[in-house]
Parts: structure tokens; sequence; C-alpha cells
């Protein structure tokens, strides 16, 4: 791997940096935090997106002719880092973004490319990821959703759950099943649903961080115009195949493991001054042997990271691989939060709403959300799967 950078690239940064510097709230970071209060939180994340809109750093990596800068994949990487590194909010709009607008220009229309495009890097539509269902969420190609072909227009029915920010969106990109008698698939196509609909109905799911930001979506007779099909009728696995691979590239993975370092610098802070019988707690050797096992571990992300993007630059395409940094990051973090509150000891218990807990209680948080870095954006066990087949070339 090459780790040097141009002096383009070095620039970039700068730009980036200072932008960061003027457009954050003064005191960001220090003084200055997220709202708590859930829908305020997300009108929050929308407006820092909006933000990056009129600033020019929404979508970067789109084409100039649909409103992005063809940001290089380096300069990608660095947009990720800066970002994480100035502790920026993540936009609400993060499907719209790197979903559904990366499928779009791989597989869309020129008309779906016009009319959709514009109006997710403006933020002016939320977009939510209609893809699990209660019966498949792992098992995606089991998908049971049906959409029905009459005239014009699709009539769809049928449940989706873990449709993040769906209480939000304006739109969705839906698997559903299509050809019932087709092998399972074969039979699913891609759609584009208006969450305005008559027949959709939305109930947040209350999560164990209290949250609600996944949700039950149910379709009764939902009418779907023909041209919001994506690709072919019944080519729906292959398009979903390349947004899954954007969800788990390694551009997000790179963010993440700055994001994941900061927190785990902050542990570490927390651990050498946390007083537990007597000493404090970075002084115990089981405790500093698992910090210093995260502090491997963090970086090794980072280092996976920069070898995805290697091979990415000498041409070789999105695949599977994806998977093993996906597979690798989950459960590093959740062990990292699970030595977190060992670590804490009698304080692990009290929230950051009481005067008496460590850190301001964000580990607690923190580990109640990493529980499900192993089921979302594919399972532990599918990603083995995928894993052991495509890349290993295990017999299935």
């Amino acid at each position: 791997m090459d780790f040097a950078y141009s002096d383009a690239d070095t620039q970039f940064r700068s730009q980036l940096r200072q932008w960061l510097a003027d457009s954050l709230p003064e005191g960001w970071g220090k003084t200055v935090f997220e709202p708590k209060d859930e829908d305020e939180n997300a009108r929050f994340r929308i407006e820092w997106e909006r933000k990056l809109f009129t600033g020019g750093w929404n979508g970067i990596e789109w084409p100039k002719k649909y409103g992005g800068r063809g940001a290089t994949l380096i300069e990608q990487g660095i947009f990720a880092e800066e970002m994480a590194r100035a502790r920026a909010p993540e936009g609400l709009n993060i499907i719209g973004r790197n979903l559904v607008g990366s499928t779009l220009l791989h597989h869309g229309t020129e008309a779906q490319r016009e009319r959709f495009l514009p109006k997710i890097l403006s933020v002016d539509e939320i977009w939510c990821q209609g893809f699990s269902e209660p019966n498949a969420g792992s098992d995606l190609a089991s998908v049971r959703c049906q959409a029905i072909l009459q005239g014009d227009k699709f009539i769809v029915n049928g449940q989706k759950i873990w449709t993040s920010y769906a209480q939000y969106a304006q739109w969705c990109i839906l698997l559903a099943r299509t050809d019932t008698s087709a092998p399972k698939h074969k039979g699913i196509s891609f759609l584009l649903v208006d969450m305005r609909t008559p027949g959709i109905t939305i109930r947040p799911l209350k999560q164990i961080s209290g949250e609600s930001e996944f949700n039950e979506t149910f379709f009764d007779n939902v009418s779907v115009p023909a041209e919001n099909l994506v690709g072919e009728l019944n080519g729906g696995w292959k398009i979903a195949m390349t947004t899954l691979a954007y969800e788990r590239g390694p551009e997000d993975a790179l963010g993440r493991q700055i994001r994941f370092k900061h927190e785990l610098d902050r542990l570490l802070e927390t651990a050498s001054t946390l007083k537990r019988g007597g000493r404090t707690a970075i002084d115990d050797p089981v405790t500093r042997q698992k910090l210093a096992k995260s502090i491997v571990e963090i970086e090794l992300m980072r280092l996976n990271c920069l070898r995805s993007f290697s091979k990415a630059l000498k041409g070789a395409p999105r695949g599977p691989e994806a998977s093993m940094n996906k597979l690798y990051w989950s459960h590093v973090t959740q062990n990292m939060y699970e030595t977190a509150l060992e670590t804490l000891g009698p304080l692990a218990p009290l929230s950051g709403e009481d005067p008496s807990a460590a850190a301001d209680g964000r580990f607690q948080m923190s580990f109640l959300q990493s529980r499900a870095f192993t089921i979302y954006s594919g399972s532990s066990e599918i990603q083995r799967n995928i894993i052991a087949e495509r890349v290993l070339g295990l017999p299935k």
C-alpha cells in the first residue's frame, strides 16, 4: 500500500478541514453537542446535511453532471476521515446519498437519475431502505413482500422491518417479489416507492437503547408506477447486491474506524483516572491487556480499510471482500464496548443522567447500540458464508 498523498490530495484535505472548522457550531464537541431528543436530533442532522450541500460537500463522489464533485476514491477516503476527526454529525439521508444515489448511477435510467439525484443531494427528499422482513433479514432472497404488475403500475402488499428513518422518509428503495414461481433469487424486483402513497403504515420500534431509529413498515395495496422499476423486471437481486456493496464499502468503514478510535481514546482516558480498589482501572493487568487488544484491533481496522482502498485503486471491483471489513469491525467494536463496561465496574449501570456516571454515561449507550452491529448490513453468519463461498471458494 502507498501511504503517501499527492499535493492535490493534501490541498483537498486542508480545504475540507477549514470548511468544517468554519461551519460546525462554535464549541462543537466540547460545550455543544447533538440534541438528545430523537426528533430534534433528526432535524439537526437534516439541517447539517443541507449545510454540506450548500458548501458543495454532499455526495462528492457523484459525477459533476449530477451535482457531485467527481471525487476520486482517495478524496472520498479523506472526506470520511476528516468528517470523523471533526466529530461532524452524520447526515440523516445516508441511505439516499450512499445507497440510493450510487445504485441509480449504476442501474437507473437517465430519467430516474434526473428526477431523484438532485433532491437527494439537496436533502429535499429523505430515503429509507425496504429490504429486510421478519422472516427475510439475513436471508434476503426469501422476501415475501409482493408486487403485482397491473397495467402501468405495481400493487404492493407485505411488510418490511428495520426500515431505518422511515418515519422521516419521503421515498423508499423496496425489494419485492414479482414472480412467485421463479427461484427465489430470480423473482425479485427493485422499486422506488413514494412513502406518502396511501396504504403505507409506519410503526416505530423501541430499541434496547431507548431509540426508535428502526421501524416496521406495512404495505396494503400500495400503488407504485411501473416507471419506478429500477433495471429489469425480476432482476432486482443483482441491483440489491450493488446497493449492499456500497453499504459495506471501505468508505463507510474508514470513517467508522476514526469515530471508534475517538471512543477508545476516551475509554483509555477514563481508565487512567477511574479509581477501583485503591488504584486506577488501567493498573489492573487484565483490564490493561483488554484495552491493549482493542488498540491493536482498531488499528487493524484502519489497515484493512486502506487495503480495500488499494485494491479498488488498482481496478478491483466492489465485491464480497467488503464482507470482511464489515464482519471484522462489528465484532471488534462490540468487544471494545464490553471492555468499557468491565472497566467501569460498579459504575457500569449508571446512565448519563446520573451525576455519578463515568464519562457522562456514553459507554452504556454505545454498548446497547453495538448489539445491532453484528446484525444490520448483513448478519455475521451471512458475512461468514459470503467470505467462505465467494472469497475463499469453499463449497456451499
